[in-house]
């Protein structure tokens, strides 16, 4: 098995390619050894030192490094990784819930306005920060104001401030007038 390995925009944050289906579906965000005990995988990547971040996509893991040098820490990750896959054990345990969106708000008023930021963000904006290590999702809407979740290698990215606010920001204004503000959760 040959596992390719990329940087990210995020210094912290490193991708991991295996070359096979990681997750299929919904992708998961873990932020600690806690949340990752429905994950075998994810839990086994917690247990090395340094490792404060896991997620999970469709073809890859993103690691997230709280100290230490990516030198050391690849070898164990890439050896965690590889040993996963040859135990045939699953991603997620199968009495893994269904991915929680945590809890959206916005007025029912404001409901199509919604529904076209998820749009956008679904087809413009996940494809390219996926290719990054990371994701975005919709957390909220409220005066105008778009709250979105970080996750894997954008969250703590220090390139994503400008992302929210040149990229994303600039599209959802461009498609939707209403929209004045893009704000992290």
């Amino acid at each position: 098995m040959f596992i390719q390995t990329e940087a990210t925009p995020n210094p912290a944050t490193m991708k991991f390619l295996p070359g096979r289906t990681v997750l299929a579906g919904e992708p998961r965000n873990f932020r600690n050894e806690e949340e990752a005990q429905i994950s075998p995988l994810a839990r086994r990547l917690f247990e090395i030192d340094g490792v404060s971040g896991v997620f999970l996509a469709e073809d890859y893991v993103s690691v997230t490094k709280s100290d230490g040098d990516w030198q050391h820490l690849k070898p164990a990750i890439l050896g965690v990784i590889m040993e996963h896959y040859l135990s045939g054990q699953p991603v997620l345990a199968e009495n893994a819930a269904a991915k929680d969106q945590g809890e959206q708000f916005f007025d029912d008023a404001d409901e199509e306005i919604v529904e076209t930021i998820k749009e956008l963000l679904e087809t413009r904006v996940q494809p390219a920060v996926a290719q990054d290590g990371g994701n975005i999702t919709f957390h909220g809407y409220r005066d105008g104001v778009v709250f979105l979740n970080m996750e894997g290698a954008c969250s703590g990215c220090p390139s994503s401030t400008a992302t929210l606010k040149h990229g994303i920001e600039n599209l959802l204004r461009h498609f939707i007038p209403e929209v004045v503000e893009v704000r992290p959760v």
